[in-house]
Formats: structure tokens, sequence, C-alpha cells
């Protein structure tokens, strides 16, 4: 696992037959696997899946790569580079922060700039986030805001429901981890999480979510099928997979809180495999028993 490289985004999984919606909810069955009994060890995505503190940064990102290409002295116009930074901003979302700076820095390289080491711009769009959150995270901090209205509605009882449940739960995230630490204990997440809360350090090779699984598995000596993965990100999707655990995609809709599911997120989710594709949590008590219960034969 030393050699893991996060791949960009491709629509690998096999187109599957049908889906279906469990009776009376929008939990969307992609498909039909067994569940196993019990599940003994569940991982979470961080921002999208529980966390909307960040919600609205490709405002933030797109905007400063424009800046950025603007000063190659291109002759593309704003239009033509916004497109350019949105499309593959959103094409490596999922993946560590830093992947779209390199991106970024490699983009300028062909347009006859000198870029910076992408850390640097990684940096920029940094401060220039906290800038925009800053009062969501201030708010947060002095009780203004209850942590419910910063989440993924739902999420804090599918939390309770698994720890009521004795199960183990584990937190990764592409996000720098000492800022999903932070954000993690205003929100009231640490409580669930504990020790468990990863995410991306300096030396950005070093770090996976892929490699967070396989410690996962090795530590416990448990099986991938006994992994049960929540996520609204392909790389989460893709690395549950890949150890056989069943990986449910949270196709969030961040702005609007809606119960609906974002479009965009539930095609690309279903393209790396998803089993099951929700909007919130909303309905876990539904899901919880059928992964838990049902399964497919009795759903």
């Amino acid at each position: 696992m030393s050699d893991y490289v996060e791949r960009d985004y491709e629509r690998t999984a096999p187109v599957a037959g049908p889906s279906r919606l469990l009776p009376g909810t929008r939990i969307e069955i992609v498909r039909d696997v067994q569940p196993p009994c019990r599940f003994a060890h569940v991982l979470f995505d961080f921002d999208g899946t529980l966390s909307l503190i960040r919600e609205g940064w490709p405002q933030v990102m797109v905007p400063m790569m424009v800046e950025m290409l603007q000063q190659t002295g291109t002759h593309e116009s704003a239009a033509e580079l916004h497109r350019l930074a949105h499309d593959f901003v959103m094409e490596l979302t999922g993946k560590q922060t830093i992947y779209q700076m390199i991106r970024l820095a490699e983009e300028i390289h062909k347009r006859g700039g000198t870029p910076r080491e992408p850390v640097e711009y990684k940096q920029m769009y940094h401060d220039r986030l906290m800038e925009r959150i800053r009062s969501r995270r201030e708010a947060l901090r002095t009780g203004r805001v209850p942590p419910e209205d910063m989440v993924v509605p739902g999420a804090f009882g599918l939390l309770r429901r698994l720890r009521e449940r004795c199960i183990a739960l584990y937190l990764a995230s592409g996000t720098d981890e000492q800022y999903v630490n932070e954000e993690a204990r205003l929100l009231g997440l640490d409580a669930y999480f504990g020790d468990h809360i990863y995410g991306a350090i300096a030396d950005y090779r070093s770090f996976s979510k892929a490699k967070v699984i396989e410690r996962i598995l090795q530590t416990n000596r448990v099986p991938g099928e006994r992994l049960l993965g929540f996520g609204d990100g392909y790389v989460e999707i893709q690395n549950i997979k890949a150890v056989g655990g069943l990986a449910v995609g949270v196709a969030s809709d961040e702005a609007n809180r809606s119960g609906n599911p974002d479009p965009w997120k539930r095609e690309r989710l279903i393209g790396v495999g998803a089993d099951i594709v929700i909007p919130d949590f909303r309905e876990s008590d539904a899901l919880l028993n059928w992964l838990w219960n049902a399964g497919p034969a009795a759903a």
C-alpha cells in the first residue's frame, strides 16, 4: 500500500440493473448485495458527507485559479478559464486538495507561466476559504448556531444509532488533519470518532483513505466484507469497494439541504460502484434496518 496513488475519477463500475427505492423512502438500492449479518466498522468521509461548514468551497477555489491563470498572459477569456478550472476542480473532487493545486500548476506551465509550488496555491486557497467560512466557525464556537444546522441532515441520529450498536466509527478526509479535527470538535463529532479522525498531512503521498482502510482491517483483523462506508466523493467509495466493503454514496444537496439527491453526485457515485445512494441521513432507521436485518431478499 506504500505505493498507492489516488486515481483521477473514471467511471469504473459495470452498468447496474434498474435501481429501486426502499418502500416509502428515498434510499436507492443500486446493487442488490447481501449485507453481512453485522458490520464491525464504519468509515465516514467528512466534508459533504457529514460537515457542511465548507459548503460552497468551489466558489473560492475556481475564481482563485482563474486569477492565477490570467497572470500567465493567456488570451483565453475569463469565462473560458472558469470553465477549464471548474471542470478539473470538480473532476478531482474527492482527492486531497493538493492534487487540484498540482493540476493548477500544470495548467499555468502549459500557458508559459512559472508556477509556484502547489503547496503555496493550497495555502492561498485555504486562507481565502477560511475568510469565507469564518462566520460559520465563529457561530458554532459561540453557540449562536447549533451543530445540527451545519451537518448533513440526520447525521447525528445515524451516528447515535451506530454507537448504540457498539460499532467502531472512523473519519477520513482529504482536508488537512488539523482542520478536520478542529471542525469535528466545533460540530461535536469528535464525541463519536474519538482518536479515529484522519486527514491529509504535509507529505500527501503518505496519506490516503485507502491506507486508513487498510489500517482498520489489519489492526482489527477483520475482512473487508465487514466494513461499511459512507461518502459523497468517489475516492472513498472506490476504496471501500476495493476491499469488498459495502459503500453508501451520500449525494448530499449541501447548499439547500433539500432532502433530494444531488444529480451530479448521484451519477458520479454510482459510476464508481456505490451499492446504495442516499440524499442525507434523515431515513437512517430504514437504512440500518435494511442493512442489519432485511437485506435484498426481504426488502
